[in-house]
C-alpha cells in the first residue's frame, strides 16, 4: 500500500485532450446530426451552426480553464459556484447531476451502445432487439465503465485513449470516404446550400441548442484539476487543442454526410452513420455500429471519472454525505462515489421517462455554467491578488454568459413544460439541504446512526478519508 492514501497527480496533456475529446464526441455526431439541419433548412447554414456552436462552446471551456488555474481545487463549476454564490447554488449543481443531467445521460448512452451493439444480431428483425436485452446489456456497460473506474486511475485512462481512439477510426473512415466522394465531383447535395429563403431564421435558436447538446462535455476537465500533473499549463493547452479538434472533426463529419445522403434522407433516419456506412461502405457498413458503441462507452467512461470527482468534492465540502469524499485504500479510487453514480445510473434503467430528464434539466445545466462562467469577471474584480498562470479577454466569459442566458431563454420559449419541470426538479433540492446540511442541530440519535452507517459502509468498501500529506 502506498505511503499516503489520496488521489494521485497522474492525468497527463494527452490524457486531458483524451478525456475532454472522448466525452464531447458521444452518439449524437453518429446517430441524429439532424437536429441542426432540420431547424436550419439548408445545408450551408447547417454547417454555419455547427462551425458557431463550436466555437461558442471553445469560449465557455478557455472560460472553464481560466478558472480552473486559477481555483485549483477539482469539482469544476460546483467548486466555482460554491466560491462567487454560495452552497446553495452549488448544492444545487451536483443535485441536479446526480438526479439526472450525469445519471441520465449515463443511462441513455449506456442503452445506446447496448443497441448498436445488438444491431448486427438484430439487422434482419423488422422490430430490433428486445428491450428487455437492450436494458440488461446496458446495465452490464454501465457496471463494466464503473469497475474499471473503481479498480485504477491508470486503467481507466488507458481505456479512455482505447474508445476514443476506436470512434476517431470510425469518423476517420466517415470523414475520409466523404472528401473522397466530394473531390470525384460529388456536389449534388450543395447547391444552392445558403439560400435564404430556404431559411427557418426561428428555428436557429434550437439548431444551436441541437448542436451545443452535441458538443456538451467540455465543462467536465476540471473536475479533476487536483490530479492533473502542471494544471496551470496543461488544462489550457488540452482545452484549446480538444476544442479546435472537436470543431474540425464535427464540420467535416457532417460535409461527408452531405456528401453521400440527401438532406431527405438525413431527416429520416434513425442511425445517419449507418445509413452512410450502408451506402458508402457496402458489408463493411458493420463498422458504424462498432464505431458507435465505442464512443458512447468512451463517453460515459469520462462521465463516470469526473463527475465521481464532483460528488467527491462535494463530499469533502460537507455538502455530500463524508462517505462519498472517501477512497479506496489500495486502489486510490473514489469508489463510494462511483458505487452512488452506478446505482442511480442502473435505476434510470428502469424508467420508461429516462430521455424526458435530460430535457428536463437541460435548462438547469445552462444556467449552472453561465452563473460559473460569469463568476470569472467577478473574480476577477473581487479578488485581483489571486495569481492566474492563464487569462482570458474578459470579452469571453461575457460573451459565453449573454449567449448562455438566450440559450435559457430559448428553453423557456421552445420547451415552457419542460422548464418548468426542470425548475421545480431543481428546487427540490433546497428542502434537501436544509435538512441535509444547513441544519446543524439535528437530535443525537440522527448523528449516532449516522455514523455507524458510514462506519459499516466504509469497513464493507474498505475506504477512508484521504490523507493531506504524509505522516
Amino acid at each position: 500500500m502506498a505511503d499516503v492514501v489520496q488521489l494521485k497527480r497522474q492525468v497527463t496533456l494527452l490524457d486531458c485532450v483524451v478525456l475532454i475529446v472522448g466525452t464531447i464526441i458521444g452518439s449524437g455526431i453518429f446517430i441524429s446530426p439532424k437536429g441542426v439541419l432540420q431547424n436550419t433548412g439548408t445545408v450551408g447554414w447547417a454547417l454555419v451552426v455547427w462551425l458557431g456552436c463550436g466555437i461558442f462552446s471553445a469560449l465557455g471551456a478557455l472560460s472553464y480553464a481560466e478558472l480552473g488555474v486559477t481555483i485549483p481545487r477539482s469539482g469544476g463549476d460546483y467548486t466555482y459556484i460554491k466560491e462567487s454564490a454560495g452552497p446553495v447554488f452549488a448544492f444545487l449543481r451536483v443535485w441536479t447531476s446526480m438526479l439526472a443531467i450525469r445519471t441520465a445521460s449515463s443511462a441513455v448512452l449506456s442503452i445506446t451502445a447496448a443497441t448498436y451493439m445488438l444491431a448486427p444480431i438484430y439487422d434482419g428483425c423488422e422490430e430490433g432487439a428486445p428491450a428487455v436485452t437492450i436494458k440488461m446489456l446496458a446495465g452490464v456497460v454501465l457496471g463494466f465503465t464503473t469497475i474499471v473506474n473503481c479498480v485504477s486511475v491508470p486503467l481507466t485512462r488507458g481505456m479512455q485513449i482505447i474508445f476514443t481512439a476506436g470512434k476517431l477510426i470510425g469518423l476517420a473512415i466517415i470523414v475520409v470516404s466523404g472528401l473522397i466522394l466530394l473531390f470525384q465531383g460529388n456536389t449534388s447535395n450543395f447547391q444552392n446550400a445558403f439560400d435564404v429563403n430556404e431559411v427557418d431564421w426561428t428555428g436557429l435558436p434550437l439548431a444551436f441548442y441541437s448542436g451545443l447538446f452535441a458538443y456538451s462535455g467540455w465543462q467536465y476537465l476540471t473536475n479533476i484539476t487536483e490530479e492533473i500533473m502542471n494544471p496551470s499549463r496543461v488544462i489550457p493547452i488540452s482545452i484549446m487543442i480538444s476544442m479546435a479538434f472537436v470543431t474540425v472533426v464535427y464540420l467535416l463529419t457532417n460535409v461527408a454526410y452531405f456528401v453521400v445522403l440527401t438532406p431527405e434522407e438525413i431527416l429520416g433516419s434513425d442511425a445517419v452513420a449507418v445509413s452512410y456506412g450502408k451506402r458508402v461502405l457496402g458489408n463493411w457498413w458493420i463498422l458504424m455500429p462498432i464505431a458507435v458503441t465505442l464512443s458512447c462507452i468512451g463517453s460515459i467512461n469520462g462521465g463516470v471519472f469526473t463527475t465521481t470527482r464532483q460528488f467527491f468534492v462535494a463530499g469533502r465540502d460537507g455538502q455530500f454525505p463524508s462517505l462519498l469524499s472517501m477512497i479506496h485504500i489500495d486502489r486510490m479510487t473514489p469508489l463510494p462515489s462511483a458505487a452512488v453514480l452506478m446505482t442511480v445510473s442502473l435505476l434510470m434503467l428502469t424508467s420508461d421517462n429516462v430521455y424526458s430528464l435530460i430535457n428536463f434539466l437541460s435548462f438547469s445545466r445552462w444556467v449552472f455554467i453561465a452563473m460559473a462562467t460569469a463568476s470569472l469577471p467577478y473574480f476577477r474584480w473581487k479578488y485581483p491578488e489571486w495569481e492566474r498562470p492563464f487569462k482570458v479577454p474578459l470579452v469571453i466569459p461575457i460573451v459565453f454568459v449573454i449567449m448562455a442566458i438566450f440559450m435559457v431563454a430559448g428553453s423557456i420559449y421552445s420547451a415552457p413544460r419542460d422548464v418548468i419541470i426542470g425548475m421545480i426538479m431543481t428546487l427540490a433540492g433546497i428542502p434537501v439541504w436544509l435538512v441535509f446540511v444547513w441544519w446543524e442541530n439535528k437530535p443525537r440519535w440522527i448523528g449516532t446512526a449516522s455514523d455507524k452507517m458510514t462506519l459499516v459502509l466504509q469497513q464493507a468498501l474498505y475506504v477512508v478519508p484521504p490523507e493531506v500529506k504524509d505522516d
